[in-house]
């Protein structure tokens, strides 16, 4: 099943057809019992006439929730972060951090630092070396309990972390700096590790950068991302975490005014966003 956030109200596609839901979507993702509540609602529910997938899309997110971000959970993201920081004597944390039992979390934006798909991310104007961070990004209610997963982009300023690592959150928090969706995947599971990510990169309507990976190459497992996480750390209104990348563009890239970003995860759909 998809949830997706709209300007008009919550929409749930079940077998290629939609439903409106009267629920307030925060409400929805912080029950525990998300997918069950939602097979049980499709009885009483009449499809909507229309069987295209939802327009005016709001990042699903809530207005009180939090996006936070893991890193260096990928062998490819360890390798990169490590390149970028060896001029500043940082390299080695990287390393450390890979092989730790400990994530890196740290926070990544509040919801009106988010996009959804179709709308525009920003990039930052001091920084000359950014690229997109294409990753599978968990939804938690307050209890902890993963309830869905949707598609993130962890815009990145590479340079500005290179530089020094403690100018990550500046590296990683700024104006339209996230963007989710396009609809959660509400399952009672979590993701295969088989589970696709791709993404596909454009500049002037020819891709200038494609890459694939699978969740298997995740070095850290999901529920151990999350435990960590909520260690004296609530979140009452519930939260998303991106859960890293293992797609890295090679170093003399990076985005320019006008690249189309296009993450796609398996189930999930297609994530896409222009850069201004």
């Amino acid at each position: 099943m998809l949830l997706y956030r709209t300007q008009t109200g919550v929409i749930l596609e079940h077998e290629r057809e939609h439903f409106a839901l009267r629920d307030d979507f925060e409400t929805l993702v912080n029950r525990d019992d998300l997918f069950t509540y939602l097979q049980t609602s499709l009885a009483h529910l009449k499809p909507l006439a229309s069987s295209r997938p939802p327009e005016n899309l709001l990042a699903p997110i809530g207005d009180r929730q939090e996006l936070w971000a893991a890193g260096v959970t990928y062998l490819r993201s360890m390798t990169a972060r490590k390149e970028e920081s060896k001029e500043a004597g940082g390299s080695n944390f990287y390393d450390k951090v890979y092989h730790a039992d400990r994530p890196e979390l740290f926070f990544k934006a509040t919801p009106h630092r988010c996009v959804p798909s179709g709308s525009a991310m920003h990039l930052r104007r001091d920084s000359k070396w950014m690229v997109p961070e294409p990753e599978l990004t968990l939804v938690i209610t307050r209890t902890g309990k993963i309830i869905g997963y949707t598609a993130g982009n962890d815009l990145s300023c590479r340079d500005i972390e290179g530089e020094n690592p403690l100018y990550l959150p500046q590296a990683k928090t700024f104006d339209r700096c996230a963007a989710l969706g396009p609809a959660i995947v509400v399952s009672d599971a979590l993701p295969s590790p088989e589970t696709g990510i791709a993404i596909t990169i454009e500049r002037g309507g020819a891709a200038v950068f494609a890459g694939s990976t699978k969740l298997a190459q995740m070095k850290k497992q999901l529920p151990s991302l999350v435990e960590y996480l909520f260690r004296d750390n609530p979140f009452p209104h519930g939260c998303l975490l991106m859960t890293g990348t293992g797609i890295v563009p090679p170093n003399d890239f990076t985005l320019a005014i006008g690249d189309v970003v296009s993450i796609t995860i398996d189930g999930v759909g297609t994530l896409t966003n222009r850069m201004e």
